[in-house]
């Protein structure tokens, strides 16, 4: 189980694929703030909350130049649902392996109920146009999660 990422460290560069089964490199989108939230999995109860205030924050988080890059271990087809189904007009990344997930540090250790498993811990990374690590959110709580990343951007102006 990999550290989260630290404020100040370069982002990982990564390459994966997105709903509409295209690829997406992160080093692609150098020269705009990135949102990059991992969420355990599409159309469940926080994740869809999660979700649906970033798409609904789309104006404010526009005026911060900022592109949002939601990432889970769910497939393409899964993600390209979820998207129609709740209008969602962002990029939804394929990280099946988890493997960028571990890179950032939020593929870690849960406990649920007494059970321990391994799983995407819900989390929001925002690098700046340059691709540095500017803000880290651990253990994120998805109601309101969309005020505090748009508070972060404004803070990078």
């Amino acid at each position: 189980m990999a550290d989260w990422i630290e404020e100040g460290s370069k982002a990982p560069d990564f390459t994966l694929p997105t709903h509409d089964g295209t690829k997406l490199k992160l080093s692609s989108l150098k020269g705009a703030p990135v949102v990059l939230y991992f969420y355990p999995k599409d159309d469940t109860p926080g994740c869809t909350t999660e979700a649906c205030g970033f798409r609904d924050a789309k104006a404010k988080l526009a005026k911060h130049k900022a592109v949002v890059l939601g990432v889970s271990p769910d497939g393409p087809e899964s993600h390209e649902k979820f998207r129609q189904k709740y209008g969602l007009p962002f990029t939804l990344l394929a990280d099946i392996d988890h493997k960028v997930a571990e890179k950032y540090g939020a593929w870690r250790e849960k406990n649920m109920y007494g059970k321990k498993s391994m799983g995407i811990a819900r989390s929001t990374f925002i690098i700046d146009a340059t691709g540095t690590v500017a803000k880290v959110f651990k253990a994120v709580r998805a109601n309101g999660h969309d005020e505090q990343v748009l508070a972060a951007l404004a803070d990078l102006a």
